[in-house]
């Protein structure tokens, strides 16, 4: 099963855990008191960018019956969407920017350019998902409804088509994000607030109305003699946007390492223990300023997870104290390439659609589902760990899992 002793699996001790909080409270604090001009100038520089790449794309969009313009306006349209939604919707609606108290980019005002209403982001999102983070039958983002991304969801003929399914939510991916707000697997169960859940489609429904109108309806329709040629744009800039949030998203959340956990677990936890879920349950991939900031700084899950309302343009700063914790306390900071860790998620959602019988290890001892029982299985491994006399140093889980590989 998922983890059910966060101690236990890390190899840490109480008072090892509550200091990595108590070292992390600290982190929180140096930047929420260094937070100023320099970071109001990021945002604001992002801000104008989007936009001019949106209006440019839209000018260039009026000559969308020739290939070259439709090629230009198309690639300017999915990065502005790129960018709106990773380093500025989710980032904004999260509050990294409502200590600067300007209106325009507070999270209790922004409306970002998808089919999910931002209040209905802010609920599963940023309170089910980051409260409840990989907590398997707490936090729905564990598969999203439809896809077994552990050995703990039980397995049914259905995911035997989730490779297929994989594909549909990565082209449709900002359609999935509107239903995960419905809680579709809690209506599918019949576990369900009748009356909230018809307000909460109400919503979506005007939501997707103005998307649809805006993309499909009037742009197109402003271009003219255009209109057939930017329709087919936009629905390409649209897809182009969720397949690159889809990549960022399943890379940050689903490789080996990034660790499941049970509702135990989460019953007795404590502010220092939820950092080191946090820290466990997320994955990072390697990435250069650009391709850090169209992920929307992403590529720095572990530290977001960590932190997600402070700013996205400091995770950087933050990852590189992050590290030197997770070298402190002996503790595994997942990352790899782009293409590894989608490579390693394709993976798990390829293996995870047979059943049980098929799959080798077990559901204690797994790559991509694991248990503190790992340890144990493997036969007295837990005694070697602790602080070694020789050199003062943790022996904790990085250890245990590299003897594990070896």
């Amino acid at each position: 099963m998922a983890i059910t002793d966060i101690k236990e699996y890390s190899h840490l001790t109480d008072a090892d855990v509550e200091a990595l909080g108590a070292e992390l409270d600290a982190i929180r604090a140096d930047i929420e008191e260094s937070r100023g001009a320099r970071d109001a100038r990021y945002i604001d520089r992002t801000i104008k960018l989007q936009r001019s790449l949106a209006i440019a794309g839209r000018i260039v969009l009026f000559g969308s019956r020739k290939r070259p313009a439709w090629i230009l306006g198309t690639a300017l349209m999915g990065a502005a969407k790129i960018i709106e939604n990773m380093e500025l919707g989710h980032n904004v609606i999260h509050g990294q920017w409502d200590w600067m108290n300007d209106p325009e980019i507070h999270s209790s005002n922004w409306e970002w350019d998808n089919t999910c209403p931002s209040s209905g982001w802010k609920h599963s999102h940023n309170y089910v998902h980051h409260k409840f983070t990989n907590i398997v039958g707490l936090d729905s983002d564990v598969g999203y409804g439809i896809l077994r991304m552990t050995r703990d969801q039980k397995w049914s003929p259905v995911y035997l088509a989730q490779p297929f399914y994989n594909v549909l939510l990565a082209l449709l991916f900002e359609w999935g994000v509107a239903l995960h707000h419905l809680d579709v697997e809690s209506i599918r169960r019949g576990d369900y607030d009748r009356a909230e859940t018809l307000r909460n489609a109400k919503e979506v429904g005007r939501k997707i109305a103005r998307q649809v109108g805006k993309d499909y309806v009037v742009f197109p329709a402003l271009t003219g003699p255009a209109w057939k040629s930017t329709l087919t744009a936009n629905v390409t800039a649209n897809v182009i946007r969720n397949l690159w949030a889809y990549g960022v998203i399943f890379c940050g959340h689903f490789p080996d390492g990034a660790e499941k956990f049970t509702k135990e677990e989460f019953e007795k936890e404590t502010k220092a223990e939820w950092y080191l879920r946090q820290m466990l349950g997320s994955a990072n991939f390697n990435a250069g300023p650009v391709l850090a900031f169209m992920s929307g700084n992403l590529c720095y899950q572990i530290e977001h997870h960590a932190f997600p309302d402070l700013p996205s343009n400091r995770y950087a700063e933050i990852g590189v104290k992050m590290r030197e914790l997770c070298d402190k306390y002996d503790l595994p900071y997942t990352t790899g390439s782009l293409p590894h860790q989608y490579g390693l998620t394709l993976r798990t959602i390829f293996k995870l659609a047979l059943p049980n019988r098929f799959l080798s290890a077990s559901a204690d001892d797994a790559p991509e589902t694991a248990s503190e029982l790992r340890f144990r299985i493997r036969g007295g491994m837990k005694e070697v760990f602790g602080v070694d006399p020789a050199t003062g140093k943790r022996r904790g889980l990085r250890t245990a899992l590299a003897m594990i590989r070896n």
